[in-house]
């Protein structure tokens, strides 16, 4: 099944089920799009993935979650867009761009007055990041506003289409959030209220661009953390959505006080991919294609969860910044399996404090040297990834920032 077509509520086709999901990059230069952008994602293209998503795209200055962030809130930079758009397209493949705004997600030395649903710190952030400000309503418009606008430029540029980021902590995902959402007005309280701003960014999207563009969400199954948006509350997300007409969901889960994937149980081992059994209960409610990302290793694995019927497309994220081509190499026979491992310095104290953030930038390391025109160095030190964060960036460099 991984190379049959699917097409997509709207009528755009992806030519096979290979959905490459949103990685953090950090190639950007002074927040605009780069050459090793384009020459990353041309890669990608060729190696035989269906639909490419982008790393975050930042609606907006002041809604950056990283140093290295792409920042597209006009457009003056719409040739360096196009280019990047047309490098995705290769090979017939979708070229998705993800936008965002980080909310209180956002380290000290990108923005010094995060912005959040309600003025509620992130747990165990102090030294990283500010405590937010709460948003006034007239705030929350204009960004409702900025998501539509880089939509908007996406479309102009010739993305397929866009990705709303509601996942993992970010500002969406705030609001969805009871304990990160405390508010007493129409933007908070129910979670009819709480995911209102979710809903008029996509309405707003969708009545702006061509109906053959993509819209689709990233979604927590659920924040796991006590108090947050639980799984009842997203499958409510996912029917309200699915009722609206979005072209595709896809699941997963956490944010930066409580990543999820940490911990996983024997089934999910056995089966590789998270969210399997989220994705089950979704498809009860709703036939909006799905995608489940993170944790697909082999061919098998990903063959058995599409003839299961609750997902549509295969979610790769990770496994294709060490195999470019990964898809082809499925499909001409000669894929071996991937093995990753955790990425340690090997001191445990160091490696408790900043290892999920060090594999993460180990990660962009790789796509660097995919963007560069060198192969991936799986054997790359930790400590030299480290060195060079933070002589490059400091340590805003340690990058906290999923996409």
């Amino acid at each position: 099944m991984l190379f049959q077509s699917f097409t997509f509520p709207n009528g755009t086709t992806a030519k096979n089920r290979f959905f490459k999901s949103a990685m953090e990059e950090q190639l950007a230069i002074d927040n605009q799009p780069t050459q090793t952008l384009v020459n990353l994602y041309r890669t990608w293209a060729m190696g035989g993935v269906g639909v490419l998503v982008t790393g975050n795209v930042m609606v907006s200055p002041n809604g950056k979650g990283s140093v290295g962030d792409v920042v597209v809130s006009d457009d003056r930079s719409l040739p360096m867009l196009k280019a990047w758009a047309d490098a995705g397209k290769t090979a017939n493949t979708l070229m998705i761009m993800q936008i965002n705004h980080a909310g209180k997600q956002s380290p000290k030395a990108v923005n010094r007055e995060p912005v959040a649903p309600s003025a509620v710190p992130l747990v165990g952030m102090d030294g990283f990041i500010n405590p937010p400000r709460a948003l006034q309503v007239v705030e929350i418009e204009q960004i409702i506003v900025e998501f539509i606008t880089t939509a908007k430029i996406a479309e102009q540029a010739g993305f397929s289409g866009v990705q709303i980021h509601a996942a993992h902590g970010y500002l969406i995902s705030q609001f969805l959030s009871p304990h990160h959402n405390q508010r007493n007005d129409d933007w908070g309280g129910s979670l009819a209220n709480r995911m209102n701003f979710l809903l008029k960014i996509y309405q707003g999207i969708r009545a702006t661009v061509r109906p053959d563009f993509l819209v689709g969400v990233k979604l927590n199954s659920a924040d796991f953390q006590k108090g947050g948006f639980d799984e009842n509350d997203s499958l409510a997300v996912v029917a309200k959505l699915s009722e609206l007409g979005i072209d595709f969901i896809e699941i997963s889960g956490g944010n930066y006080e409580s990543p999820a994937m940490l911990a996983e149980k024997s089934s999910t081992r056995q089966r590789e991919a998270f969210f399997l059994d989220y994705a089950e209960k979704a498809r009860k409610i709703s036939q909006v294609p799905l995608i489940i990302t993170g944790g697909f290793r082999s061919e098998t694995a990903m063959n058995d969860a599409l003839k299961s019927g609750n997902l549509d497309l295969i979610g790769i994220a990770r496994p294709l910044a060490l195999i470019p081509d990964l898809p082809n190499q499925i499909q001409n026979g000669t894929y071996q399996t991937l093995t990753t491992n955790r990425i340690k310095t090997g001191l445990a104290p160091l490696d408790k404090k900043v290892g999920a953030v060090l594999e993460m930038d180990w990660y962009m390391a790789q796509m660097r040297l995919i963007g560069e025109g060198k192969s991936p160095n799986p054997k790359l030190s930790a400590w030299k990834v480290l060195f060079n964060t933070i002589v490059a960036n400091g340590k805003a460099g340690l990058s906290t920032g999923r996409s």
